[in-house]
C-alpha cells in the first residue's frame, strides 16, 4: 500500500519489479490511487487495486470497507510502504486477523538531524528503495537491487510522433517545476539552459509539466526555438510515460518526473535547492554525480527541508549557485 505522492509511488516500482523477478510464484497486489495504475502496467504477477478515496474507501468506515475488499483477495502479508494513519489502520486490521505485516521506517529522526539549522549531521541516509527492501525482508522476502531490469522503450504512436516530429535526434526531457518553489530552478537560468541546448539541431527538447499556469510558462520557454516543444496538455498521462521511456536524458527538479524517468530506466540529471539527495530521495539507479546541489559553503543550513516545504529567510537564491553551464555540461555528458 502506497497512496501518494506521485514521486513516492513511482519509487516503489523498481522495488516491485525486482520482487516479481526474484519471487515469480508470489502474487502481488498494489493498493494505490487509480491515477497511478499506468506505473505498474506490464509487471507480471502484479494486480492493481484502486483506492477509492472519494466514496467507497472514504473515512474510517471506508478503511473498514477497504480491508473487507482486500480480504477477498486472500492476502497473506501486508507491506505498508506509506506509514500514515490510513495505511496503519489497514495494516493493524491485517495483523489482528493473524496476517504478517511490515511498515516502512521513514527515518524521521535522521532526517531531522540532516535538515536542522544547528548541529546538523550531514550524511547520506538510507534511500527509500533500501527502506522498501527492508519491509519485504521483514516479511520474509529479501531483495537484491544491484541488477535492476527496466521495461523496453515504448513504441510511440502516430499522435505523439506528429507532435515531436523526426526521431533521428537526441531526446532531452526537461521538467522545470516542483511542488514547492524552494525546489524550482530559477526560470531565467532554466531559459539559459534551454537556449544553450537548443543551439544543437540534433537535440530535441521536450518540456513537461501540468496545469494552466505551468503550460503558459512552458509555452514561453519553448516559443523562441524550433527544436523545443511543450508537451504539457497535449498528450494523456499514459502517453507521457511512453514518451519519457524514449528520452535519452531527463533534466528534473527533486520531483515526481525525476522518479518516473528513473523507474523507466532513463538517465536523470536532478537539481536540488532546499532539499538534498542525502535525505534518501535520489532517483533510482542514478549516480550522486548526476545530482547538482546548491552551494553549501554559501548556504550552510542546506538542506533546510526534506520535502522543500520550509521557507528559510535568505535562502531564496540558493539554486542560483548551480550555474546554467554546469547543468548543460551534465546533460550533454549523457548524450555523448
Amino acid at each position: 500500500m502506497r497512496l501518494s505522492a506521485m514521486g513516492d509511488v513511482a519509487m516503489t516500482v523498481p522495488v516491485l519489479r525486482t520482487f516479481v523477478k526474484q519471487y515469480p510464484t508470489v502474487k502481488m497486489t498494489v493498493i494505490s490511487r487509480p491515477f497511478f495504475k499506468p506505473f505498474f502496467d506490464g509487471i507480471p504477477n502484479l494486480e492493481f487495486f484502486a483506492f477509492d478515496e472519494k466514496e467507497r474507501h472514504k473515512g474510517f468506515i471506508g478503511l473498514l470497507r477497504l480491508y473487507s475488499d482486500l480480504k477477498k483477495l486472500k492476502i497473506d502479508a501486508f507491506a505498508d510502504l506509506h506509514n500514515v494513519l490510513r495505511s496503519k489502520v489497514v495494516s493493524l486490521l491485517f495483523a489482528l486477523s493473524g496476517k504478517k505485516r511490515a511498515t516502512v521506517d521513514k527515518g524521521r529522526e535522521g532526517k531531522k538531524e540532516l535538515t536542522r539549522p544547528e548541529n546538523k549531521i550531514f550524511k547520506q541516509l538510507p534511500t527509500m528503495f533500501e527502506r522498501h527492501v527492508n519491509v519485504f525482508s521483514e516479511l520474509g522476502f529479501p531483495l537484491e537491487l544491484s541488477n535492476p531490469e527496466f521495461p523496453e522503450k515504448a513504441v510511440l504512436g502516430s499522435d505523439i510522433l506528429e507532435i515531436i516530429g523526426n526521431q533521428n535526434t537526441k531526446l532531452i526531457g526537461i521538467a522545470p517545476f516542483a511542488q514547492y518553489n524552494s525546489k524550482v530552478y530559477p526560470l531565467d537560468l532554466m531559459q539559459e539552459v534551454i537556449a544553450k541546448l537548443a543551439e544543437n539541431p540534433m537535440y530535441k527538447i521536450l518540456l513537461f509539466g501540468g496545469g494552466k499556469k505551468e503550460i503558459e510558462i512552458l509555452d514561453s520557454l519553448a516559443q523562441p526555438f524550433e527544436n523545443v516543444i511543450n508537451m504539457a496538455g497535449k498528450i494523456k498521462f499514459q502517453q507521457e510515460l511512453q514518451l519519457i521511456s524514449n528520452l535519452d536524458v531527463m533534466l528534473s527538479m527533486d520531483s515526481g518526473n525525476a522518479h518516473i524517468a528513473a523507474m523507466l530506466g532513463v538517465k536523470v540529471v536532478t537539481l536540488w535547492g532546499a532539499t538534498h539527495p542525502y535525505a534518501g530521495f535520489l532517483p533510482f539507479n542514478q549516480s550522486l554525480e548526476n545530482a547538482l546541489t546548491s552551494n553549501r559553503n554559501q548556504y550552510p543550513k542546506l538542506p533546510t527541508s526534506v520535502y522543500g516545504n520550509k521557507i528559510v529567510e535568505g535562502y531564496e537564491d540558493a539554486m542560483r549557485t548551480i550555474l546554467p553551464q554546469q547543468v548543460v555540461d551534465k546533460v550533454v555528458e549523457h548524450l555523448s
